[in-house]
């Protein structure tokens, strides 16, 4: 995905390129307007940083719910398929503002409020740095906790237990 920009001068964060000239928002993504044209942020760019910017959060074990994670690993078995940075991210973008939904899986041991606060700081801050988009809310789902030396429950054993 791509950011289509006709813009002469690029912003930096907190600056703008004049007046909204009264975008609209497009079902792909948003369309960020000023007097020296429009910018297009696609939904999937605001979701790959924001599971970026989550997955940067010590205490993150894992991104997604039970079965995003089992179909995720399945897709890592196939050859030449990658793991998607935005597996449990779900984004919902407007003209200027993006509401963010996340189900994360916490290693055993840190606290899970001090670390929901964490990735919302984190996410928060991408979002505004590099869209330029307000965050009205960040809701996290905490769907598992990861213990020491527990492995995921969808590998297969390393040994078939019948030969």
């Amino acid at each position: 995905m791509t950011a289509q920009t006709n813009d002469k001068k690029t912003p930096t964060a907190g600056e703008s390129n004049g007046p909204s000239t009264g975008a609209v928002a497009t079902r792909s993504g948003t369309d960020l307007a000023g007097s020296g044209g429009r910018t297009v942020i696609a939904d999937a760019v605001v979701a790959k940083i924001v599971g970026m910017a989550t997955r940067e959060v010590r205490g993150v074990y894992a991104m997604g719910a039970g079965i995003s994670r089992a179909f995720g690993a399945v897709r890592e078995r196939i050859g030449g398929s990658t793991s998607t940075v935005t597996q449990g991210v779900a984004v919902e973008v407007g003209e200027r503002q993006a509401a963010i939904d996340l189900d994360v899986v916490v290693e055993y041991g840190v606290s899970i409020p001090d670390l929901a606060a964490g990735i919302r700081r984190n996410v928060v801050g991408a979002v505004e740095k590099l869209c330029g988009l307000e965050v009205t809310e960040v809701n996290i789902t905490v769907g598992d906790i990861h213990l020491p030396g527990e492995q995921e429950s969808n590998d297969a054993p390393e040994q078939p237990r019948v030969q």
